[in-house]
């Protein structure tokens, strides 16, 4: 039953945001691969746009292997893109709760805000994975 909801809920959503949120994103990861020394936020901005595309039925967890240099390339890709794409998912959701339908998606692209603002040091895993991947702080 959760997986018929889940593929319902990721129709739905990519009708009425995922398809516009992912080319946001990979317009993003494309600038980011013009300059060599940000071909990382690229990779993050592309792996974030595919959980964007269809996101009902994963998660985003903490790795525990995030460091100074995640932290760093976080504050970089908040002013460079994170801000941008965050205001794309209020403006998404925004739009979505305008119908009674659209509520439980719109506090979704709520939800993708902070993988959006600061993506490094964090997986995208399946919903029944979540769990066992190690948090820091456990």
């Amino acid at each position: 039953m959760r997986a018929v909801l889940s593929l319902v809920l990721n129709i739905i959503w990519l009708v009425t945001a995922g398809f516009w949120l992912f080319l946001a994103y990979v317009v993003a990861g494309i600038l980011a691969f013009i300059f060599i020394i940000t071909i990382p936020f690229g990779v993050a901005s592309f792996r974030i746009g595919l959980y964007v595309l269809w996101p009902f039925g994963r998660e985003v967890v903490q790795t525990g292997r995030a460091g100074g240099v995640s932290t760093a390339a976080n504050v970089v890709w908040f002013v460079i893109a994170g801000l941008w794409l965050a205001l794309g998912h209020i403006g998404t959701a925004i739009a979505q709760a305008i119908t009674i339908i659209g509520l439980p998606l719109a506090w979704a692209n709520l939800k993708l805000i902070p993988v959006t603002c600061f993506p490094f040091g964090k997986e995208i895993v399946p919903s029944n994975r979540a769990t066992m991947v190690p948090v820091a702080g456990r």
